[in-house]
C-alpha cells in the first residue's frame, strides 16, 4: 500500500484481472466480516417474540422471501451498482459524500477555505459545472439553515456508525458463543455464555493497539472458510430436508406473511433487517480496495453464500416445527460438524467485529480532521499500510460500553433491536446524501434522484419504522447514544467556527508588522519560531499579544496554518503553500499545510525538516523569479530587499525540475473578503499561473550551502538569496520553538441561554478533558510555548 497516496495499488495495476481478484480476496476479511456473520442471528431475532414458527411454514417462508429481496435490493442494487459509484477520489463513506457535495455546491461550514484549494489535483469535479445551476443547488446555497441541517444529518450518520461499532461486537460474539448451548446443560450454559463473551470482547479490544496488520493476513481466509462453510451447510439442508424451498423466494410469500401476521409481522421486520448489517462497510472501505474488487467479491461469492445459508436454515426449519432449542443458526448444523462450525463462527465473529472497530476509529479520525470531534490521540499502527489507526480513548470507552451492553441486555433480541435501528439510520443518511450527489455532482435530472430516494428510502423507512416499535426493547440505546454524540460533535464544531470568526475579526493587519521595521521592533534571538494559527492571512492576535508583553522573538518567523480541505488526500507535492510576510529582510514567512480528511499527519521531526526544505525551495524560487523579472535592471537586489509582499502571494512548493525551471504554481491573492454574519469562509480572488517545467522528468532537489557549488547555480542565486538560506539553516541548527494559543472561550453578554450552555459549559468541559492541540500536532513539550487567549464569541 502506498503511504503517500493512500492507495493500496498503483492505478495502472488495477486494470489487471489478477490484481482485481487479489483485492477481491483481501476485501473479504475487511469488508464482509460483519455482513457474512449475519446468518447467526437473523432468524433468531425475527422469531424471538412477535411471530411464531407454525406448521404451515408461512412465517419461515415469508421471512426467507423478505431476506432474499432485502439482500437483493439494498446491498446488491443500491450499494454495488449505484452508491459505490458516488466515491470521492476512490474513497467512500458518509464524509466522502459530504465532501463531494461541498465541492460542487457552497454548503460547507468549514472555516479558512481558499480558492487555491480548488487547484488541488484531488479537488476534481465529476463533471464541469453547468452555466445554469440547478434549482436544487441554488436553493441549498441560498438558505444557510440547510447548510447546518446537512451537517447535522452527516453527524447523525457518523454517530450511528459509532453506535454500530459498539453493538456489532456484542451481538456477533454473543451469537457465536451461544452455540455452546448444544454442548452443555441449560443451567451451565446460562452462566457460561456471558463471561465467555465478555472475555473475548476484552481480548479483542486489548489487542487493538498492536494494529490489524499483524493478524490481518488471517482475516480473509477466516471469512472465506466461513462463507464456504455456510454455503455447504445451506446446500446440504436444501437437498436433505426441502428441495422446494426455492419457491419461497417469490414475493408472493411476503404478501402471505404480512396477511397472516399483520402488525406482528411488521414488527418482526426489525429482526429481518439484520441480514444487511455491514452493507455500509462496502462503501466505507472503498478507499482500501477498488470498485471492481468489491463488486466481484459480493456478487459472485458473498451474495450467493448468504442466500444459500438462509435458504438452508429455512429448509431445515420447514421440517422441524418443535425443537428442544430456540430457533438459532446452530440448530440446522449437523451434530457431527457442530464443533468445527462453532470454532469458525467465533473466529468469523471476531473478524467481523474487528472490521467495524477499525471503521469506527477511521470515521472518528475523519470527524476530527474536519473539526467535528474533540481532539483525541491518533496512533498509526503501521508505517506501510495507510489508514490503520488506533485511538486509545475511543477503544477503551467502546470496550466498557460493549461489555455493559452484553451484560445489560443478555440476549440477541435486545441487542439486535438496537443494532437494527443504528444500521437503518446510517442507510437512510446514505440514501439522502446519494440523492444530492446525483443532482449536484452527476448533474442528473432531479426526477431521477427523487425516484432513487423514494424507492430505496421507502424500503428503509419500512424497516426503520419497525425498529422504532422496539424502542423499549433495546432500540432506545442507539437513539440515546446518537443524541449524545451529535450534541458533542455539533457543539465542538460550532465553537470551532466561532473561534475562527473571532480570530478573523481580531487579527492584526500586515501594516502593523511592517511599521515595526526590519527587526520588527523586538530583539531577534537565534532559532525558528513556528506560530500556529487557523488564519490563512493577516497576523494572529496571539502573536501581537506575545511580542507586546515579551519583545523578543526568533530570527526566522513562520506563521503556520494546518488546515483540512474537503478532499480525502492531498498529494505531498501540493501540500505546502508558502509565501513571505513582509519584505525579505524580516525573515518572516507564511506556510499553509493542507491535509485531506484521510491523510496521515506527519510526526514533528519529519514536519520540521520538511518545512525547512520547503522554505528553502521557496526562497530559491522567489529570488530566481526576481532575477528573471529584473534581468535587465541594475537594482534587482535592492528592489527585492525592499519589496513588500503585502499582496499575500503564495506559492505551491512541490518538485523542482533538473533544468532549473521550477515546477511551481503561483497564486496571486487579493485582500480577503469582509466577514458577514453567520458562518464565514474566507474567499480570495486568484490568478493561477502555471510554470511548465522544461524537462518532463522531475526529481526532488534539496538546496544546501556549498562553497564549491557550480557556476551556473551561483549565477541564478545571488548573494542576498544565499545569505537568506544561510540564515534559515543557521536558525534550524539553533532550534525550533512551537508557539500555540491556549484558548478559553466564553459566550458574549446577551447570548441566548442555549448558546451560553453550549459554549461556557459544554465546549469548555470538552476542551479541558480532551487532548490539547500540541498532542494533535505532535509537538514535543520541551519546544512548546503556549500563549493564553480569551475568546468572547
Amino acid at each position: 500500500m502506498d503511504l503517500e497516496h493512500g492507495k493500496c495499488w498503483d492505478s495502472s495495476k488495477k486494470d489487471s484481472w489478477k490484481t482485481i481478484l487479489i483485492l477481491a480476496y483481501q476485501s473479504l476479511g475487511v469488508v464482509y466480516g460483519d455482513l457474512g456473520i449475519s446468518p447467526l442471528y437473523v432468524y433468531k431475532s425475527t422469531f424471538a417474540e412477535d411471530i411464531q414458527h407454525s406448521n404451515t411454514n408461512e412465517e419461515i417462508f415469508g421471512a426467507l422471501s423478505f431476506v432474499f429481496w432485502t439482500l437483493t435490493l439494498v446491498p446488491l442494487f443500491k450499494y454495488v451498482f449505484i452508491v459505490l459509484r458516488a466515491d470521492d477520489n476512490g474513497e467512500g463513506g458518509t464524509f466522502a459524500l459530504y465532501s463531494s457535495i461541498c465541492r460542487h455546491a457552497k454548503v460547507s461550514l468549514l472555516p479558512n477555505r481558499q480558492a487555491a484549494d480548488e487547484a488541488l489535483s484531488t479537488y476534481k469535479l465529476e463533471q464541469p459545472p453547468e452555466k445554469n445551476s440547478s434549482r436544487v443547488k441554488m436553493y441549498l446555497e441560498k438558505h444557510k439553515f440547510l447548510h447546518t441541517a446537512l451537517l447535522i444529518l452527516v453527524l447523525l450518520g457518523t454517530c450511528m456508525v459509532i453506535g454500530d461499532g459498539l453493538l456489532t461486537p456484542a451481538i456477533s460474539v454473543f451469537s457465536a458463543v451461544s452455540g455452546l448451548e448444544f454442548f452443555m446443560s441449560k443451567e451451565h450454559h446460562q452462566y457460561a455464555v456471558i463471561p465467555i463473551t465478555c472475555f473475548i470482547i476484552v481480548c479483542l479490544f486489548a489487542l487493538q493497539h498492536y494494529g490489524t496488520h499483524r493478524v490481518g493476513f488471517l482475516f480473509a481466509p477466516v471469512v472465506l472458510i466461513w462463507l464456504l462453510c455456510i454455503s455447504a451447510l445451506g446446500l446440504y439442508n436444501i437437498i436433505h430436508w426441502n428441495s422446494h424451498v426455492y419457491q419461497a423466494l417469490s414475493p408472493y410469500y411476503m404478501f402471505k406473511f404480512l396477511k397472516k401476521t399483520r402488525k406482528r409481522g411488521w414488527m418482526s421486520l426489525g429482526g429481518i433487517l439484520l441480514c444487511i448489517t455491514g452493507s455500509e462497510a462496502m462503501f466505507a472501505d472503498l478507499g482500501h480496495f477498488s470498485y471492481a474488487a468489491i463488486q466481484i467479491a459480493f456478487t459472485f461469492l458473498v451474495y450467493p453464500a448468504l442466500i444459500l445459508a438462509y435458504m438452508g436454515q429455512a429448509a431445515y426449519l420447514s421440517k422441524h416445527h418443535e425443537t428442544n432449542y430456540q430457533i438459532s443458526f446452530f440448530v440446522s448444523v449437523p451434530e457431527s460438524v457442530r464443533w468445527p462450525v462453532l470454532v469458525v463462527a467465533i473466529l468469523a465473529s471476531i473478524v467481523g467485529s474487528q472490521a467495524i472497530i477499525s471503521g469506527t476509529f477511521s470515521i472518528i479520525n475523519q470527524s476530527q480532521s474536519l473539526g467535528c470531534f474533540p481532539r483525541v490521540k491518533v496512533v498509526h499502527t503501521s508505517d506501510k499500510i495507510h489508514g490503520q489507526i488506533y485511538i486509545p480513548e475511543i477503544n477503551w470507552v467502546l470496550m466498557i460500553l460493549c461489555i455493559a451492553v452484553t451484560i445489560g441486555f443478555r440476549d440477541t433480541k435486545h441487542i439486535g433491536n438496537a443494532s437494527g435501528l443504528a444500521v437503518m439510520t446510517v442507510m437512510l443518511v446514505t440514501t439522502c446524501l446519494t440523492a444530492l450527489v446525483i443532482i449536484l455532482c452527476w448533474h442528473k435530472p432531479p426526477i431521477l434522484a427523487l425516484c432513487f430516494l423514494l424507492f430505496f428510502g421507502s424500503i428503509e423507512l419500512l424497516y426503520f419504522s419497525a425498529s422504532l416499535t422496539k424502542f423499549r426493547e433495546g432500540a432506545w440505546l442507539p437513539i440515546l447514544l446518537a443524541l449524545f454524540l451529535t450534541t458533542i460533535m455539533f457543539v465542538w464544531h460550532y465553537a470551532t467556527i466561532k473561534k475562527y470568526e473571532f480570530d478573523l475579526h481580531n487579527k492584526v493587519s500586515l501594516e502593523w508588522l511592517l511599521a515595526l521595521g526590519p527587526s520588527l521592533g523586538i530583539a531577534r534571538v537565534p532559532g525558528i519560531g513556528l506560530v500556529f494559527t487557523d488564519l490563512t492571512s493577516g497576523i494572529p492576535a496571539n502573536f501581537s499579544r506575545f511580542v507586546t508583553n515579551l519583545p523578543a522573538f526568533h530570527r526566522t518567523l513562520v506563521f503556520v496554518c494546518v488546515k483540512s480541505v474537503p478532499v480525502p488526500h492531498v498529494p505531498p507535492a501540493e501540500r505546502y503553500l508558502v509565501g513571505r510576510v513582509g519584505p525579505a529582510a524580516h525573515r518572516s514567512y507564511r506556510c499553509i499545510v493542507r491535509y485531506g480528511y484521510r491523510d496521515v499527519h506527519q510526526d514533528v521531526d519529519s514536519f520540521e525538516s520538511e518545512l525547512v526544505d520547503r522554505l528553502a525551495d521557496f526562497i530559491c524560487y522567489d529570488w530566481y523569479k526576481t532575477d528573471r523579472t529584473n534581468l535587465y535592471t541594475d537594482d534587482a537586489v535592492t528592489s527585492r530587499s525592499n519589496e513588500s509582499t503585502s499582496d499575500g502571494r503564495l506559492a505551491v512548493i512541490g518538485t523542482v525540475s533538473l533544468s532549473g525551471a521550477p515546477a511551481y504554481e503561483i497564486e496571486e491573492t487579493l485582500q480577503p473578503a469582509s466577514v458577514s454574519g453567520g458562518f464565514t469562509s474566507v474567499e480570495s480572488v486568484t490568478d493561477v499561473i502555471e510554470m511548465e517545467p522544461v524537462r518532463a522528468v522531475q526529481r526532488r532537489v534539496r538546496f544546501a550551502i556549498d562553497d564549491q557549488s557550480d557556476t551556473d547555480a551561483q549565477s541564478e542565486i545571488n548573494l542576498q538569496s544565499q545569505q537568506e538560506l544561510e540564515d534559515l539553516f543557521a536558525a534550524q541548527q539553533a532550534g525550533t520553538a512551537f508557539i500555540l494559543g491556549h484558548s478559553h472561550v466564553r459566550a458574549k453578554q446577551g447570548s441566548s441561554l442555549l448558546k451560553r450552555l453550549a459554549i461556557n459549559f459544554g465546549y469548555n468541559f470538552l476542551r479541558r478533558n480532551c487532548r490539547g492541540p500540541d498532542v494533535a500536532l505532535k509537538v514535543p513539550p520541551v519546544s512548546l510555548l503556549e500563549v493564553g487567549m480569551v475568546y468572547v464569541v
